[in-house]
């Protein structure tokens, strides 16, 4: 086979693996389709049964004895899943949602919507969420129980003065308040350098916390104004809306000093990375407190488009925290950025 050949048969082998992958995913989606709504038919008719003959709970029992006789070999009829089914079908008595969005899940997914949540309009948002950002199952408990449905958006900000409608509530929906920063994780006798080592490693987690679509560009990115170098704590972009998101740490309460700085770095960003056919850089402020109403004076009148939102470290007393190591790295994060711009030193 010629050389020429060999380039044609790579290109139709990678057709065929491509054609191959994608009808075993439409059929893996197909099959878990008719799962899911055959497991709410079950559930529509136990309950049905059950309102309609007074049935008690012992028939679910009853029922999960039988199907293991009549289908030995089928898993998922067991007393505790049929029991899943039963409330799937009485939390979601319309099928036509069931078919439109639910059944795009797992059902392992479902179960978590079921157990980790009690208003359906919860429910709805969280399955939407999962669906756009491919959460595994796991992530989804996470994300459930770190509440994020109420930290999206949470955080104060300027973006409904600084950029316009509608760019100004998708951008506000890219912003949580608070973060969670529990992952991080280190001994306190551990060295800067292994410091910067285990914040790289644990990028991962930080960019799932932060969101879907965000790419992480570097710590302690280095900006040259005049003759003085300055270093940003962290700079990420985020994909889907073509912006350049500057982060920058503070370990102590919110100050309007911290607002300038930030707004500072975001300009710098703005015109000597941001290329034309990207979107204005915004910048975040995550600090330890902040007041609202100082927050508020801050941006006010501020150009930039900016936010501040909290961070939290793992649920223990305050003299608890001052001495886990997140905490250590976050100071040691931001001291190190803090002595870069006074001394143009990395």
């Amino acid at each position: 086979m010629s050389e020429l050949e060999m380039r044609g048969y790579v290109v139709l082998l990678e057709r065929v693996k491509s054609e191959v992958q994608s009808a075993r995913t439409r059929a893996a989606l197909a099959v878990n389709r008719e799962l899911v709504e055959l497991y709410w038919r079950l559930g529509r008719l136990i309950l049905d049964r059950q309102d309609a003959e007074t049935y008690g709970t012992k028939v679910i029992e009853r029922l999960a004895a039988d199907l293991r006789v009549a289908f030995p070999e089928m898993r998922g009829l067991g007393r505790r899943n049929l029991h899943y089914m039963r409330s799937f079908a009485e939390t979601w008595p319309d099928v036509e949602v069931v078919q439109r969005v639910i059944a795009q899940l797992p059902w392992g997914h479902n179960v978590e919507l079921l157990s980790g949540l009690d208003a359906p309009s919860d429910r709805v948002w969280y399955a939407e969420q999962a669906i756009a950002n491919g959460w595994s199952r796991s992530v989804l408990a996470a994300q459930i129980m770190s509440k994020l449905h109420l930290r999206s958006g949470a955080a104060p900000s300027n973006f409904s003065t600084a950029l316009p409608p509608p760019e100004s509530e998708l951008v506000q929906q890219l912003i949580k308040d608070p973060y969670h920063l529990d992952f991080l994780d280190l001994s306190t006798e551990a060295t800067e350098r292994m410091l910067e080592n285990a914040l790289i490693e644990q990028v991962e987690r930080f960019l799932l916390e932060l969101g879907q679509g965000f790419a992480f560009v570097g710590r302690q990115y280095a900006l040259r104004v005049g003759d003085d170098d300055f270093f940003i704590d962290l700079l990420f972009f985020h994909i889907p809306t073509k912006r350049y998101v500057v982060v920058e740490l503070k370990r102590s309460a919110f100050t309007p000093e911290a607002a300038g700085k930030l707004n500072f770095y975001v300009n710098v960003v703005d015109d000597q990375l941001r290329t034309a056919s990207e979107a204005s850089t915004i910048g975040l402020l995550l600090c330890r407190t902040r007041s609202d109403v100082v927050v508020r004076y801050a941006l006010s009148g501020v150009a930039t488009p900016m936010a501040v939102a909290g961070y939290t470290l793992a649920d223990l007393p305050r003299d608890a925290q001052s001495a886990l190591p997140i905490e250590r790295l976050l100071i040691d994060v931001v001291a190190a950025g803090d002595d870069s711009d006074a001394s143009g030193e990395e």
